[in-house]
């Protein structure tokens, strides 16, 4: 939810909402293309229709994640919708890979304590029930060589994720270089 300025008016965060626009009409065409691309996504999450705003939505079930449904404004330069569509493919890389390395940490997990049980001779559920688990210590072993066997995986994911942000970030400034262009530049005489 977006603070309010003291005249009233929606103060939106310098970062993620920037880029939004003055207008605050959806074009048509754009407008419904994003609200069906919105239902495909894992959350069934989609923003009212006359939102002028990024939103984001509740985290992915599976990565953890808040996916970001990006504001198209209608009159989106060429310029803000490059840096949009890099903005968009970069969380998709970013949910993909979450979701993919979640998923292996679990199966992993799964089968650790399978296995450590096993060695004991216990059953994974107790007579009562209940689900056996490990003490804090065999779990540090699993996380240790948890990580030990991802480090190569981790270190390329941040090298990649740092050489995206610094790109964003490029564009964002020349976006913001465009729209003080625009505001600053001598509008053309019109004759009456």
């Amino acid at each position: 939810m977006a603070a309010l300025r003291p005249s009233g008016r929606a103060f939106l965060p310098p970062l993620c909402r920037a880029f939004a626009g003055p207008g605050c009409q959806r074009a048509p065409e754009r407008g419904a293309e994003r609200r069906d691309a919105a239902s495909g996504r894992v959350s069934g999450f989609c923003p009212p229709r006359k939102s002028c705003h990024d939103w984001i939505g509740p985290p992915d079930k599976h990565s953890n994640l808040r996916p970001v449904y990006f504001y198209v404004p209608e009159n989106e330069s060429p310029l803000e919708q490059k840096l949009r569509q890099l903005r968009q493919e970069t969380q998709e890389w970013n949910q993909q890979f979450w979701a993919n390395q979640n998923l292996t940490f679990r199966k992993e997990k799964e089968e650790f304590i399978h296995s450590r049980l096993k060695a004991r001779g216990l059953e994974l559920r107790a007579g009562s029930g209940q689900k056996a688990t490990l003490d804090a210590e065999e779990m540090a072993d699993f996380y240790k060589e948890f990580l030990r066997k991802n480090f190569l995986k981790h270190m390329y994911y941040n090298r990649d994720w740092y050489k995206r942000n610094f790109a964003i970030t490029f564009f964002m400034g020349k976006v913001a270089l465009e729209r003080v262009w625009n505001k600053l530049r001598p509008k053309p005489k019109t004759s009456t």
